[in-house]
C-alpha cells in the first residue's frame, strides 16, 4: 500500500512540473509548482529515515511555501500594475518574481536552505531535489530574466558553490554545493542561449544520476566511509567514483567538460571575458576539493578486514550503474569520435 501511494505522489510530482512548463499563464504555473511541492513532501518522508529527515522536509516546505506565497502575491501585483500602466513598479515586480524562482531552485543568494535540506534526505530524494525539482523554476526564470540581477546571482552561485564545499565531510552537502555552482553555469548559459542551458542541465543530471546511484548502492554518506569499501573490486569502484567526480567538476577529457566548453565558447563570442575569467577560476576551486578527496582516498594507506571481503555481484542494477559511470567518464571522447566520423 505504501509503495502504491509513493508511486501516485511521484506521478503527481512529474505532472506538477509538466503543468508549470506547459502553462500559458502565471497562475497555472504557480498551481503546477504547488502540486509539485505538495507531492514531494510525502516522498521526502518515505523509506529509511535519519534524525534530520523530518527537519529537512519541514525546512523545505516552509521555504517553498514562503516562495510560492510571494510569487502569487507578485503575480497579482503584476496584473494590477499592468492594468494601471505603472511600468517602473512593474520592473521591480519582475525582479521580485525572479527572486522567488531563484529561491525555489536554491541559487545564491537564496541558497541558505539547500545544503541543510540535502543533508537529511536519502540519496534518491536528494537526486530528485538536485535535478527534477529545478526544471520548472528554471523554465520560468528563462521566460523572465533580468540581466543585472542574473549577473549577481551567477557570480554569487559560483563563489558559494566553490567555497562552500571546501570544508565538507558530508557527501550530500558536497553535492549540494556542487549543484549551486552548476546552477551559476546554467544561469549563465540561459543568459546567452535558450537551448544551451537545457543541454547543460541534461548532461549535469546524467552525471549526477551516475554518481548518486553509486553512492546509494554502497550506502556512502561521508568521506571516511569511502576508505572502508568491503569489496574485492573496491579499487575499480573508487576509480569510477572519482573520475566521475572530476567529470562533474568539468575536467577536460571527461563528459562534464562538454557543457562548460560550450558555455565558455558562447561567452568568448559575446566578449564577456571578465565573467568568463571569474567562472573558470571558481570552477578550479571545485576541482581542487574533488582532487583533494581523490588523492586522499587513493594515496593514503587504510586498513582492510580480510573477513569482510566480498565479490561484487554482477547483477543488472550494478551493470546499469557502471555503464552510466563509463559514459560519464568517456562520453566526450565518444562524442568527438562520432563527430569526426560523421
Amino acid at each position: 500500500m505504501k509503495k502504491i501511494s509513493n508511486n501516485i505522489f511521484f506521478i503527481m510530482l512529474i505532472c506538477g512540473s509538466l503543468i508549470t512548463i506547459s502553462s500559458n499563464s502565471w497562475l497555472s504555473a504557480w498551481m503546477g509548482l504547488e502540486i509539485n511541492l505538495l507531492s514531494f513532501i510525502p516522498l521526502m518522508n518515505e523509506g529509511k529515515k535519519n534524525l534530520m529527515t523530518s527537519e529537512s522536509s519541514l525546512k523545505y516546505f516552509l521555504t517553498q511555501a514562503f516562495a510560492s506565497s510571494i510569487l502569487l502575491f507578485s503575480i497579482i501585483l503584476m496584473m494590477l500594475f499592468f492594468n494601471l500602466n505603472w511600468m517602473m513598479i512593474n520592473n521591480f515586480n519582475e525582479m521580485l518574481i525572479l527572486s522567488t524562482l531563484l529561491l525555489k531552485t536554491g541559487a545564491a543568494p537564496f541558497h541558505f536552505w539547500f545544503p541543510g535540506v540535502m543533508e537529511g534526505l536519502s540519496w534518491i530524494n536528494a537526486l530528485i531535489l538536485m535535478t527534477w525539482q529545478k526544471i520548472a523554476p528554471l523554465m520560468l526564470i528563462s521566460y523572465n530574466w533580468n540581466y543585472n540581477f542574473f549577473i549577481i546571482s551567477i557570480i554569487l552561485s559560483a563563489i558559494i558553490g566553490a567555497l562552500g564545499g571546501l570544508n565538507q565531510t558530508s557527501l550530500r552537502k558536497l553535492m549540494a554545493f556542487s549543484s549551486i555552482n552548476h546552477l551559476g553555469w546554467m544561469l549563465m548559459a540561459m543568459m546567452n542561449n535558450e537551448l544551451l542551458w537545457l543541454l547543460y542541465f541534461f548532461l549535469y543530471s546524467f552525471m549526477s544520476i551516475a554518481i548518486i546511484l553509486l553512492f546509494n548502492n554502497f550506502k556512502l554518506f561521508y568521506f571516511n566511509q569511502i576508505y572502508n569499501f568491503s569489496y574485492m573490486n573496491a579499487t575499480i569502484m573508487k576509480f569510477f567514483l572519482f573520475l566521475n567526480l572530476l567529470s562533474l567538476g568539468g575536467l577536460p577529457p571527461f563528459l562534464g567538460f562538454l557543457p562548460k566548453w560550450l558555455v565558455i565558447q558562447n561567452l568568448a563570442n559575446m566578449n564577456q571575458f571578465f565573467l568568463l575569467f571569474i567562472m573558470v577560476c571558481l570552477t578550479l576551486i571545485t576541482l581542487f576539493y574533488y582532487l583533494r578527496l581523490s588523492y586522499s582516498i587513493f594515496m593514503l594507506n587504510y586498513s582492510k578486514n580480510s573477513w569482510m571481503l566480498m565479490n561484487l555481484q554482477s547483477n543488472k542494477k550494478m551493470n546499469i550503474i557502471l555503464t552510466m559511470n563509463f559514459t560519464s567518464i568517456f562520453g566526450l571522447v565518444m562524442i568527438s569520435l562520432i563527430y569526426s566520423i560523421i
